[in-house]
């Protein structure tokens, strides 16, 4: 008789850490089966350092088959989940189709970029959610430096000089920061651009740096970045985005030929998919993470409305604290529907953030107590090494080497623009045929 299939959709935070659960607790009573566009999982929160050079893009992905032995990994995006008929429908990588049946269903498939309708946006906007992005951007922005070089014309120079960031929330500081300190080391190469200027605009619609989080570290990133010369606009935003600049809300035009899109996430589309109850866009579920009326069903991260406990009649933020803990969680609850182990509901505890900010700058709250400098620094980068589930050695040469010397500055070209759309559901492949 074939043993149970338990199958994972997504190896995001969530979804990675309910594999491994799996793999260690319910091994024995059921296959467990990762179906993911790509064969690692991404430790999202170092993309800024791959995008300003810091990291090699290797060092922030973590392979699924050499740090989850036994799983069975299926490459694909999946497309439709049927209820009724337990199935999962995918595409591959070639374009190939294939259905996973399933006698228990882990939906962890994350979120994707969050696209507002604003003219020009996803034509001209860069996105920031996956390898090829970060990789495109760094290309991007080292581009625009040596253009700049070329230029004859004074306005033409100063607008390739102009970084537009679109997003103050945790992802959009830290891209500022590392794209900043990118642009410095980039024009030290360039003697004929000395004296010049870069300008670098941070635009959100909030009233502060880091929306939502603690006023001392909104307060710390805002000092940081505006002592480097980035311009803050608080209660601005783009109302249209073009080829040569952007219009912001507030009337002017501002001549750039980069415009980074950091404004949010949404949850992926497959949630909808299954034509089950949602809340704020994301797959409704209870205390214990499972869908209301399909036990066989459980959703975490992202993609998932998790009732916080912590503040009764709200939904878990999407933050990657929370994606680790309900994928832990998700998978000791399947494991209890096999007899190892009893069922808990979700409950957490804040343990604070850390927010990079380059150089020798970061902001953070370890168990609420507020540091900045290089106390900060040290957490933050003690958090990510601990956090990560392989190559903290390598990670951790990078950023020596970075601090003694200098970040690489030539462009590579692997990814070209076309493809990485902002308008995806799928951020973390290219896809050559746009």
């Amino acid at each position: 008789m074939a043993r149970a299939r338990i199958v994972v959709v997504g190896a995001g935070f969530a979804g990675y850490q309910a594999a491994r659960t799996l793999l260690r607790r319910a091994r024995g009573a059921a296959e467990v089966v990762l179906l993911n566009p790509t064969d690692y999982f991404l430790y999202l929160p170092l993309l800024p350092e791959v995008a300003g050079g810091v990291l090699d893009p290797r060092r922030i992905t973590v392979p699924l088959t050499g740090t989850l032995p036994g799983i069975r990994l299926v490459l694909g995006q999946a497309d439709d989940v049927d209820v009724d008929a337990r199935t999962v429908s995918w595409t591959g990588p070639e374009g190939e189709r294939g259905t996973l049946g399933y006698h228990r269903l882990v939906l962890a498939a994350g979120s994707v970029n969050k696209l507002l309708p604003i003219p020009g946006v996803a034509d001209h906007a860069h996105g920031f959610r996956g390898i090829p992005e970060a990789l495109h951007l760094r290309d991007h922005v080292i581009r625009q430096v040596e253009l700049a070089d070329a230029a004859t014309d004074p306005a033409e120079r100063a607008a390739r000089l102009t970084f537009v960031i679109v997003g103050a929330g945790y992802t959009g500081t830290e891209v500022t920061a590392q794209i900043e300190l990118l642009t410095r080391d980039v024009l030290s190469r360039h003697p004929r651009l000395a004296g010049t200027r870069p300008r670098w605009l941070l635009l959100d619609t909030a009233d502060q740096v880091l929306p939502g989080m603690d006023q001392r570290m909104s307060a710390t990133a805002e000092r940081v970045l505006r002592e480097r010369g980035v311009d803050v606009r608080m209660g601005t935003s783009v109302s249209v985005a073009t080829a040569t600049g952007v219009k912001l809300t507030d009337g002017r035009f501002v001549e750039s030929h980069t415009l980074v899109w950091c404004v949010g996430v949404r949850p992926d589309p497959l949630a909808q998919s299954t034509g089950l109850p949602m809340a704020e866009g994301r797959l409704r579920v209870d205390e214990y993470l499972a869908v209301p009326g399909h036990p066989e069903i459980l959703a975490c991260g992202d993609a998932a409305a998790v009732p916080d406990p912590a503040h009764p009649g709200r939904l878990t933020p999407m933050t990657a604290q929370h994606a680790v803990r309900q994928g832990r969680l998700a998978g000791d609850n399947i494991a209890a529907s096999y007899g190892v182990g009893r069922r808990r509901p979700y409950r957490h505890r804040d343990l604070g953030f850390v927010v990079d900010l380059g150089g020798r700058h970061a902001a953070a709250n370890p168990l609420h107590v507020p540091l900045s400098g290089l106390p900060a620094r040290v957490v933050t980068r003690g958090y990510h090494l601990s956090a990560l589930p392989a190559n903290r050695f390598r990670t951790a040469a990078d950023w020596l080497f970075t601090a003694v010397g200098s970040r690489p500055a030539v462009q590579l070209g692997l990814v070209p623009g076309p493809a990485v759309p902002l308008d995806t559901d799928a951020p973390e492949l290219a896809h050559p045929s746009h």
